[in-house]
């Protein structure tokens, strides 16, 4: 069944800024969001770019925030700006048509470290009893049902950091089946802890510029070392745009096409080739109804990592050829936020119809030779881009490719 589907509201918590407006301007500025955290301190590596000035009790009150961990917060206060910015009332809407399809890597990891300790320490009669409403990924989308009073479809996509961008593809689809007429859809993640970034660097994933935090998530360029971990969350209200319409909605932007794939080929590693990004990106320009040269310019997954920027750009290469677009990876300034990803990098190509700008890559000096694209560095660059993709890529050789447009 072919629907067009409006963006009506986003919302944005990153290390760019909180809100949509502050996370925008980080992310054209070009400056990094990477830095020493010193809730990582005494691990290799302790740089990460966190979500500054985020106060859990002040957004959300503290008897509420104490019984959430970071990852629903996030998700929540991200929540209450996508929906205050679609402009629908949640007490009036019929909440049995409204859905929420939220991507999540990891959950609560976080409360879990910290409850293992007390079980450890403490022994388990002080182990809290709210460690398991805490801690499962679906708690952030059953969250955002309470509060919004959404009694449709609810559910929490985990595919690595592919998970934001599988959940606006299977939210769209409950749109064009019918079962929802409004779906609340993105992803969070918090997952900077001692013990998951700890493992991250064991793996050799993470950039190891701990004295030069700034430079360290440097996607396409000759000296990147790895990616620089984050945390964020992104929110998008999604509804037919028929309805949108009808009711008089702002629409920020329309949701043309969604293809996923698997490489099938190792469980971190990404396949050199590229086959199962090939396959996702024709995919999604299929069920948009595009070809390559319809897209104007390409949100790249770009982690920072070796072997990641070098397949996705051998890919991009192989479908768009010579005339490929403009592509950016705004990683450079946000960090990797694994599961949150896909979700803001989405909201970001909106922004960047919305805006006709280009955000720069940053950290981008000297561009990998065998990275034969036009990777936007420096300063934003005007477009009249009319049709943006949106890359996510994910451990497991999961894959996810998103197409937006112009409203």
């Amino acid at each position: 069944m072919t629907v067009d589907v409006a963006v009506t509201g986003i919302g944005l918590v990153t290390p760019a800024g909180i809100g949509v407006d502050r996370a925008w301007q980080g992310v054209l500025s070009g400056r990094s969001a990477g830095a020493k955290d010193p809730n990582l301190a005494g691990i290799p590596i302790d740089i990460s770019c966190r979500v500054a000035d985020f106060d859990g009790n002040e957004m959300l009150g503290r008897k509420a925030a104490r019984r959430l961990d970071r990852f629903v917060q996030l998700g929540l206060v991200a929540a209450r700006e996508a929906v205050t910015d679609s402009g629908l009332d949640p007490q009036t809407w019929d909440g049995a048509r409204v859905g929420a399809v939220i991507g999540c890597g990891m959950g609560g990891a976080g409360t879990w470290e910290a409850q293992h300790t007390v079980l450890m320490e403490r022994g388990p009669e002080r182990v809290s009893p709210m460690l398991i409403p805490m801690l499962i990924p679906n708690m952030v989308a059953g969250h955002i049902a309470i509060e919004f009073h959404a009694n449709g479809p609810n559910l929490v996509t985990a595919t690595a950091c592919t998970s934001g961008a599988t959940a606006i593809g299977v939210a769209r689809d409950l749109l064009r089946s019918g079962a929802c007429d409004v779906v609340i859809t993105g992803g969070t993640e918090a997952g900077l802890t001692p013990l998951s970034i700890a493992a991250f660097g064991q793996m050799h994933a993470l950039s190891g510029r701990v004295d030069d935090p700034g430079a360290a998530s440097r996607p396409f360029d000759a000296d990147r070392d790895g990616f620089v971990a984050a945390e964020a969350a992104g929110m998008l209200v999604i509804e037919r745009a028929d309805d949108a319409t009808a009711r008089g909605a702002r629409v920020r932007g329309r949701l043309l096409g969604y293809g996923a794939s698997a490489d099938a080929h190792h469980i971190t590693a990404p396949d050199p080739e590229g086959v199962g990004v090939g396959l996702a990106i024709q995919a999604a320009l299929r069920d948009a109804g595009v070809g390559p040269a319809d897209v104007g310019h390409i949100n790249a997954h770009g982690t920072s990592t070796p072997l990641n920027d070098a397949a996705e750009s051998r890919v991009i290469r192989r479908i768009f050829g010579d005339d490929a677009p403009p592509v950016t990876s705004t990683k450079g300034v946000t960090g990797h936020s694994l599961g949150a990803a896909g979700a803001i990098e989405a909201a970001f190509s909106l922004l960047t119809i919305e805006d006709g700008l280009l955000p720069p890559t940053a950290n981008l000096e000297k561009q990998d030779p065998e990275i034969d694209l036009d990777v936007v560095s420096g300063e934003p660059r005007k477009t009249d881009a009319e049709i943006v993709m949106s890359n996510s890529f994910g451990f497991g050789g999961q894959n996810g490719v998103l197409v937006l447009a112009r409203a």
